[in-house]
């Protein structure tokens, strides 16, 4: 009988046990919100050639070259932790070398992108062309551009971020900066 008792109770207890577990549900993944604040922007002019409108809520930080600063600058992201290298080259040989060498640039990251899309920028009247580059998928450089007068002068622009290249918790934080790279591109103008 003790036996009996002993069992019946070791069964209860399972039943009352399994009665009252919770199931796992699966979350679906998370990734960091950033508020970014609204799109404002300040006019970047220095003794560069050439100026254009940037979100103040980046930052410039100019390049040294010798002892002098050159018009090659590093546009810091901040709060989304990354950086547009933008360098400035007067043209010594043909434009096509230079249209040639932004596309190779772009054409490195084919093997990881899902898709590339370009954007034009003609704006005859300030002799200003160029193109935007937008790298979808896992790519080490999301956004490139280049920006011609078409006969002396080439800026181009690499976007990097210091974080492993994931796409879907970068998203967020790329289509706040295609606002930015859209409005530096039409603001841009050759002194």
């Amino acid at each position: 009988m003790r036996n009996k008792n002993l069992i019946g109770f070791l069964f209860a207890l399972v039943l009352i046990g399994c009665g009252r577990e919770k199931l796992a549900t699966p979350k679906p993944p998370a990734y960091l919100r950033i508020d970014m604040p609204d799109h404002k922007y300040l006019k970047v002019e220095d003794n560069c050639p050439y100026s254009f409108d940037l979100n103040e809520v980046y930052g410039i930080k100019p390049i040294i070259q010798g002892e002098e600063k050159s018009c090659h600058k590093d546009l810091l992201l901040n709060k989304l932790n990354g950086v547009i290298h933008f360098s400035y080259i007067v043209m010594d040989t043909s434009l096509s070398v230079y249209v040639n060498y932004a596309n190779d640039k772009v054409d490195e990251h084919k093997v990881k992108a899902s898709a590339i899309e370009t954007y034009k920028f003609i704006k005859p009247e300030s002799k200003v062309y160029g193109a935007l580059f937008e790298l979808k998928g896992d790519v080490a450089s999301p956004f490139q551009f280049y920006l011609t007068d078409s006969t002396d002068r080439f800026v181009s622009g690499v976007v990097y971020f210091n974080t492993a290249p994931n796409y879907d918790s970068l998203k967020p934080s790329l289509d706040y900066l295609k606002v930015d790279l859209q409005k530096l591109m039409s603001s841009f103008e050759w002194k």
